[in-house]
């Protein structure tokens, strides 16, 4: 299976052009079908937190724009999207919809970030999520999540063999980023797929680093700075392979793990 990383610059708070755009790259990208195509967090507003702006409500226009494009190009398509509550905060989630444009899964962010003032305006999701792209199981993540190994961990309790981290990541850590996705890939024996965003909104500046890294911590592909999209293959075979090869995962803690979930 291929996995795909689109950078994005996000227009702020204006989903039409964010899918214009969205829609317009992977077009030109000749995506194979059946991959699974990740999208940034907030994809089609930013990192916003107007939540009764942003809010996907009944018209639900980014979940329908991505069930459309998942179907038309016979994909696996992740976005990042806003739900509200009944109390009025949101819900900062990954959609995910299959090549038939069917919902598959939806987690929501565990970790808001509370510097950025997402705690105050978001709920925190409660478990980890799992999905399956052919044979190739997959859970994912939002962004600050990444900072908190314990939740991948009780993730690979499940032994998923992709884990997808959607983000607007910026400039200022952007060397934790890179550190990060890699060391989620080495302890985890897992790829990872990190997707951030390029360009600027209101409060920050932003440089992408997309990457895809091996179980073995190495970065297979980087698309740098630029608006674009990137892929790589997941050898499954190779992946369950390295994992017999070097059984870390067996090794796990059940008692530590349980206690997580």
């Amino acid at each position: 299976m291929k996995v795909v990383c689109c950078q994005t610059d996000i227009a702020w708070e204006n989903k039409t052009a964010n899918h214009t755009k969205v829609k317009a790259l992977l077009a030109q990208a000749a995506i194979p079908k059946g991959s699974l195509v990740l999208l940034a967090e907030m994809f089609s507003t930013g990192f916003s937190m107007n939540v009764a702006a942003i809010a996907e409500g009944e018209a639900a226009t980014s979940e329908k724009f991505l069930a459309n494009l998942a179907r038309e190009f016979e994909i696996y398509l992740l976005g990042g999207v806003v739900t509200a509550t009944v109390d009025g905060r949101g819900r900062n989630e990954a959609l995910v919809f299959s090549p038939k444009g069917k919902e598959i899964a939806r987690y929501c962010k565990m970790q808001p970030f509370t510097r950025g003032g997402e705690s105050a305006n978001y709920v925190a999701g409660a478990k980890s999520v799992f999905f399956s792209c052919g044979e190739v199981l997959v859970s994912p993540f939002i962004c600050y999540d990444l900072r908190f190994p314990e939740l991948f961990r009780v993730a690979a309790w499940r032994k998923p063999h992709l884990i997808t981290v959607i983000a607007s990541w910026p400039d200022i850590r952007l060397h934790h980023w890179v550190k990060l996705l890699v060391a989620r890939a080495i302890e985890n024996q897992a790829y990872v797929a990190g997707v951030n965003r390029i360009g600027k909104d209101p409060q920050h500046s932003y440089s992408g680093r997309s990457l895809i890294v091996n179980p073995h911590g190495e970065i297979i592909a980087d698309a740098g700075d630029r608006e674009c999209v990137i892929s790589a293959d997941i050898d499954l075979d190779g992946l369950l392979a390295y994992r017999r090869d070097f059984p870390a995962l067996p090794d796990m803690r059940a008692d530590f793990v349980r206690r997580a979930e």
